[in-house]
């Protein structure tokens, strides 16, 4: 199990890009272990970055971005 900050060491972006993805069903969901305390299923997590790189590698980078040149 990993903490909030051990994902988002993991995963570069914001608390709130995480919250906004994981709510939007985008990135895999978080488990109460207590009131105050939530985590994530490293196997989850490792099982999502597979599926985003296995998507498209070479996607663009984000809405209305122009494409890399290569």
């Amino acid at each position: 199990m990993l903490s909030e900050t051990q994902v988002l060491g993991i995963i570069p972006v914001s608390r709130t890009t995480l919250y906004r993805m994981e709510k939007s069903g985008r990135f895999p969901k978080s488990t109460y272990i207590s009131p105050n305390r939530r985590v994530w299923f490293e196997d989850e997590i490792i099982a999502w970055q597979n599926a985003v790189d296995e998507f498209d590698p070479h996607r663009a980078r984000g809405k209305g971005r122009r494409a890399r040149a290569d």
